[in-house]
């Protein structure tokens, strides 16, 4: 199964558009998840039409009505995908009753918010998968494993500031094995 994996278009405050050859890829692709912050229902309706199935989350900057969860997952393959922002750990909010917000608390608390929220979804459906944690918000490519989970961040597909450029994932899931393919502009 190939996986297109997007976040942070910020479509039209920072940016006018996913660039052509993303859009291409998304079309092309079996699935697509998007990892927060649209900025307008318009932007996620365009997605849903262009990909041929999605999995999305809501972002810090989407507005309050655009109808996504917090946190989603796809579950093919022998792989069970966990999807959130980053903006927020809920598995630090409930055990140590904090605001658990991640936004300016540094590179640690964000990839455990990832890794925290895909550990205790995929804890919650199944134990055999292997479990990957996806989020966004940082506009930073990352690839890489945090206490046992696979993290992913596949940065900013139109390059919204602070991003150096447009960014995107794909993933190819087989048996358990994802291959995860860098794809830049």
């Amino acid at each position: 199964m190939d996986i297109a994996v997007i976040s942070d278009s910020h479509i039209p405050t920072r940016e006018p558009e996913i660039p052509a050859p993303f859009r291409e890829r998304i079309a092309a692709a079996d699935h697509t998840i998007h990892a927060g912050d649209f900025e307008t229902r318009d932007v996620l309706d365009d997605l849903r039409d262009l990909a041929a199935d999605l999995t999305a989350v809501y972002g810090n900057i989407d507005p309050n009505d655009i109808g996504l969860p917090a946190v989603a997952d796809l579950r093919a393959e022998g792989v069970h995908l966990v999807v959130s922002h980053g903006t927020l750990n809920p598995v630090e909010a409930a055990v140590h009753q904090t605001d658990a917000t991640t936004i300016g608390s540094g590179p640690e608390a964000y990839r455990a918010a990832i890794a925290d929220t895909a550990r205790v979804r995929a804890r919650a459906w199944t134990s055999a998968d292997t479990v990957v944690g996806i989020g966004g918000h940082i506009h930073e490519v990352v690839d890489e494993e945090f206490e046992g989970i696979r993290v992913l961040n596949p940065g900013s597909v139109t390059g919204a500031d602070p991003a150096e450029g447009p960014t995107m994932l794909t993933l190819t899931l087989d048996a358990g094995d994802v291959d995860v393919t860098l794809h830049e502009l």
